[in-house]
């Protein structure tokens, strides 16, 4: 009996201390059912210690079933391990929020009454319950985000109303700015064109959700703007419907399609889809149509009456026209053109951007005007330079084939005499069954310009390493970014060029 005690209060204590670890997890990656579970399988599948770890632990508790103190080498390893997977966090702290506390607080609920049904039959029974529960904590995570979901829809919701509420009052034109890649910096521009004839608020940094989007309204939005800039996102089909119900767009924008966020919607079809919904309610359509699924969607829009600004970075028969060529940038509207130097933007996105301006009425010469000013945005391609005197190319905030391709370009063009061209690098993520592809694709793309790549973490490791390989890339391999910040510090200087592309959370493996 004293065994039973000891092994269900050990269980439960690993429970309880470890618990930190996966609400980290889920906060990190915005609540989203099944996402702590699948994190969980990296983490326990990473070499070379973790694999053996979780053999140990479910050999643990099937001899527990017979000897229960057994349950306490489980309840110790789910405490411990997967090694790798800080409790605390280094990058991304758990941040005690009042969504988290309800997480937390469910999750406990369940893992009590889970305990507590088992403990009917008794205390050795109960005791190996805990012990398992420790162990499949992610799963109860899980568990507790699926029923909190509604909670916290409903605690949304006056914030919503009031947001709604504002939004009416004031009356602007909305903008809605969707894409896999490119709606912050298209949303920068836009906001840059406009606020020389009209007063403009745009949502902050990447507030693109329920939450963020309410906020930027409530905080942000007073009487006498006369636009709005929102940046929508999505994870998955119905989320953008749900955000344009109640910020009905006037124009709606989709800056481009890729492979982002293909690990949950499966296909890039999906994706087009789930990003069409922000076009339902708008009756003005600006759309990226380089995309061979984006120039259909366009069509379409067309065909249902809508007015629709085609825009491209090559296609001359589109509504806008802007092209990059030896230092100078050429647009192209309607049969009016115009020529400014380098502006060291996605033309596509500078396009989109143009596109919104004149249709809020901005005229083409104050376009024109407004556009060698362009706002670079935050941690996108970002050039600065490093204590040692080295070229720092900063594209840390996000990464895709697309992104990384130009950001790569830019190292080739900075860095055409450097001794050294450094990719510093963890890969790119949530690309589904294309991810080691990309990745492998991206390094060996890069080889013309490359002559080291510091790979960070394990996520990519195998693919980016292979890539190297084949390129005949040397290649440095670190755990953490601050390392790699080490090697670029020591092994780098004036004349050399280094891009950072992507910078993983340390809720990655």
């Amino acid at each position: 009996m004293i065994a039973s005690l000891v092994t269900l209060v050990a269980g439960l204590a690993a429970t309880v201390v470890g618990a930190p670890r996966w609400l980290r997890l889920a906060q990190r990656e915005h609540y989203l059912p099944g996402s702590v579970g699948r994190f969980a399988l990296r983490w326990w599948a990473l070499p070379p210690f973790n694999p053996l770890l979780a053999s140990v632990s479910v050999a643990a508790l099937g001899v527990a079933a017979a000897l229960t103190p057994v349950g306490i080498v489980a309840a110790a390893l789910a405490l411990g391990a997967p090694v790798g997977l800080s409790l605390r966090g280094r990058t991304s702290r758990l941040a005690w929020t009042a969504r988290c506390r309800t997480l937390a607080a469910t999750a406990a609920l369940i893992a009590g009454v889970v305990v507590g049904g088992v403990a009917v039959a008794g205390i050795r029974p109960a005791a190996v319950a805990a012990c398992a529960l420790a162990l499949l904590s992610p799963l109860v995570v899980d568990l507790a985000t699926v029923v909190t979901k509604p909670l916290e829809a409903r605690r949304l919701a006056p914030y919503l109303r009031r947001a709604s509420a504002q939004l009416a009052q004031v009356a602007p034109r909305v903008v809605a700015i969707t894409g896999s890649y490119g709606k912050t910096t298209t949303k920068g521009y836009v906001a840059h064109l406009v606020s020389g004839s009209r007063v403009v608020v745009a949502s902050p940094r990447s507030f693109n959700n329920r939450a963020g989007l309410a906020t930027a309204i409530n905080q942000g939005l007073a009487p006498g703007a006369e636009v709005f800039v929102a940046e929508m996102g999505t994870y998955g089909p119905g989320e953008i419907a749900a955000l344009c119900a109640w910020i009905p767009p006037d124009i709606a924008v989709i800056t481009a399609i890729g492979p982002v966020h293909l690990e949950r919607m499966g296909t890039e079809e999906r994706i087009v889809e789930a990003k069409a919904e922000i076009l339902v309610r708008a009756p003005v359509a600006v759309i990226n149509v380089d995309h061979p699924l984006l120039a259909p969607l366009a069509e379409r829009a067309a065909a249902e009456g809508k007015k629709v600004w085609r825009c491209s970075a090559f296609d001359t028969s589109a509504d806008v026209v802007v092209r990059a060529d030896r230092g100078e940038t050429r647009i192209d509207v309607a049969g009016a053109s115009l020529t400014v130097g380098d502006l060291h933007a996605p033309p596509t996105n500078v396009a989109c951007a143009i596109a919104v301006a004149l249709e809020l009425g901005v005229s083409f010469e104050a376009v024109g005007r407004r556009l060698p000013t362009l706002p670079g945005a935050e941690h996108r391609q970002t050039i600065t330079t490093g204590q040692q005197g080295q070229t720092i190319i900063d594209d840390t905030y996000n990464a895709n084939p697309a992104g990384a391709a130009a950001a790569l370009a830019t190292v080739g063009r900075l860095g055409a005499a450097a001794s050294r061209r450094v990719l510093v690098t963890p890969g790119m993520v949530e690309l589904g069954p294309r991810q080691a592809t990309a990745n492998r694709q991206m390094v060996a793309d890069g080889a013309q310009v490359l002559t080291h790549l510091v790979v960070i973490g394990a996520t990519n490791a195998a693919a980016l390493v292979a890539g190297a390989e084949d390129a005949g890339v040397e290649v440095v391999r670190v755990r953490y970014r601050p390392q790699a910040v080490e090697w670029v510090s020591a092994h780098t200087t004036a004349g050399d060029v280094v891009l950072y592309e992507n910078d993983l959370p340390d809720h990655f493996p």
